[in-house]
């Protein structure tokens, strides 16, 4: 079948802006528009939903968005696809047709089940489907699908392969798609949304509209947004998502493994860029499993420290506070928020946190917050705290595993109530080969003896970071093919090191993606125990893009700062 399918998002993650359903209606034509609400985090949220009523386990925003514009969609042929189910996929179908019914409407509901695995030591466990259940409820009718746990991408995937009819050989095609379908998963991330060089936006990033892929048969697409809308689509933007929350080349998916190293980008005109040339593998035989338990429970104190002595006063803090609770579990971090001879006392601050996590409530509890208090008179000059006593909060721990393709049951279920079996594929491979630390890294280059000048690294570069699970991510563009020749040789596993130290003692590997003039970095272990469990400032490590950005650096002098100049139609860059 030929022609363009028009497939729009509309959420990026689960408390997305609410009314971007009904934008993407008004905005423009669609023949999909999908729904992005499952992350790792919030599978651990629906878990304790359901632990509290089994009914719950989807995402329940999604209803409320729906019930101001199943009527639009429904007029204008527009089908719906979206993972709100989350660990209830036939409770928010179920829902989904009384909600229809309430408003006087009928629609035909399908969705996809066998991503919950049977594992009684976990809060949750749940495999990573592929996109042909997605395509077995289009092809019978359904004007909304609802899923759990499937890959992001194939929220776009699905709608594809039932229009364009791709077999499990299409390689190409399954592993374009997946490239769109990672391009708009997150929104308006591609839209300008999280973008280093916001400032150069014609809006200056305020409100970016959401994205749409316009696929096509051979899989190869264009990424646009509605006429009016804020932000912008270009060749950088879509670089920057590229880069989101990925490891190695290869973009492994439970249909196909996509190579991003093929990925070509090409400006096709004001916010419109065109994605071709991607290459597709067979995907491996196991599927990524996502495990969620409960780590037992957290609390949180912040100490202000004024003026003079910090080291002192923290380290007195921290023997008041092990005397009094205990040494297990607790942990201090100090932050130099601290400047010298200011006459302002929140300048003069450095801030003390200190967590406790403990599988006892009561400890981390009020016993802890409330020793903390107790201080306030009995401490080190100006003591004060930012936060009041409270309870201690449950915290998970996220895992991942991987099963056998052949041994999990994905299940279609139809409109009709018909559950159709998904076969999975025939043609498999390997995982593909994880580099040992650093053995990616360029080779150390030879000494640049060019005149330099001092200057943030982000004048020249942007960046895009992410997590999953306990690691991180961390891409890098240069923006010009003279910046690329440099950056590629410099910034070294070693380099990131020096400019990053808590990355020191980690293990990083190292990848390149010359299309996209980039390298992108994995930090393994850098989020501990993922997003739940983590006292990291900044727990998704959604800024560590930015603080590498903002090291300042020896630029070669002959390098100005600024976007490539070869935007052209047809232009790889």
């Amino acid at each position: 079948m030929s022609g363009v399918l028009r497939v729009g998002n509309a959420s990026g993650f689960y408390g997305d802006r609410f009314t971007a359903w009904r934008e993407m209606l008004d905005g423009g034509e669609l023949d999909v528009l999908t729904g992005d609400y499952l992350a790792e985090l919030t599978m651990l949220i629906l878990g304790r939903d359901r632990l509290r009523d089994p009914a719950l386990g989807y995402a329940r925003t999604f209803l409320r968005q729906l019930e101001g514009c199943l009527g639009t969609a429904l007029d204008r042929g527009v089908r719906i696809v979206t993972n709100a189910g989350g660990l209830n996929p036939a409770g928010l179908a179920a829902a989904i047709g009384a909600l229809a019914e309430r408003l006087g409407l009928t629609v035909r509901v399908g969705h996809v089940e066998g991503d919950a695995l049977p594992r009684p030591d976990a809060l949750t466990a749940n495999a990573y489907l592929g996109a042909y259940g997605i395509a077995a409820c289009l092809d019978g009718g359904a004007d909304v699908v609802v899923t759990g746990r499937v890959t992001d991408a194939s929220l776009v995937v699905g709608p594809a392969i039932a229009r364009f009819g791709w077999g499990r050989d299409d390689l190409d095609a399954l592993a374009g798609a997946t490239v769109a379908g990672h391009l708009v998963e997150c929104g308006a991330q591609v839209t300008g949304g999280n973008f280093s060089f916001f400032t150069e936006l014609p809006d200056g990033g305020h409100r970016p509209g959401f994205p749409i892929a316009e696929l096509r048969a051979d899989g190869s697409c264009l990424i646009t947004k509605h006429p009016g809308t804020g932000g912008a689509v270009t060749v950088e933007t879509v670089t920057a998502q590229l880069l989101y929350e990925v490891g190695g080349p290869a973009y492994v998916g439970p249909d196909v493994v996509a190579r991003l190293d093929t990925v070509e980008l090409s400006a096709d005109g004001p916010d419109r860029v065109r994605v071709s040339g991607v290459r597709g593998t067979p995907p491996p035989g196991t599927l990524k499993v996502g495990v969620n338990n409960l780590g037992g429970f957290r609390n949180s104190m912040t100490f202000v420290l004024c003026g003079l002595d910090i080291p002192a006063k923290a380290a007195l803090v921290r023997g008041q506070v092990e005397e009094a609770v205990g040494k297990e579990g607790l942990e201090f971090i100090l932050a130099r928020t601290d400047h010298p001879d200011t006459g302002d006392t929140e300048a003069a601050s450095a801030l003390l946190h200190v967590h406790l996590r403990d599988g006892d409530r009561a400890r981390a509890g009020r016993a802890f917050s409330a020793a903390a208090v107790e201080l306030a008179l009995a401490s080190y000059p100006g003591c004060t705290l930012t936060t009041l006593p409270g309870d201690a909060t449950p915290y998970g721990v996220f895992t991942a595993d991987a099963v056998p393709q052949d041994a999990v049951s994905h299940v279609a279920v139809l409109p009709s109530g018909e559950r159709v079996p998904i076969a999975p594929p025939v043609r498999t491979a390997g995982p593909p080969d994880e580099p040992p630390d650093e053995a990616a890294s360029a080779a150390d280059p030879a000494p640049d003896e060019r005149p330099t000048r001092r200057a943030p690294l982000g004048e020249l570069v942007g960046a895009r970071s992410g997590d999953k699970g306990g690691d991180a991510n961390l891409g890098v563009w240069a923006r010009t093919d003279a910046t690329w020749s440099w950056l590629r040789g410099w910034l070294t596993v070693a380099r990131l090191r020096e400019l990053l130290p808590e990355t020191a003692p980690l293990t990083v590997q190292r990848y390149e993606l010359p299309n996209l003039r980039a390298v992108n970095f994995v930090v393994r272990g850098l989020l501990g125990q993922g997003v739940a469990a983590s006292t990291r400032f900044d727990p998704q490590a959604k800024a560590l893009g930015e603080l590498l950005r903002s090291r300042i650096v020896d630029l070669p002098a002959d390098l100005p700062p600024g976007p490539a100049a070869d935007t052209t139609p047809g232009g790889n860059r």
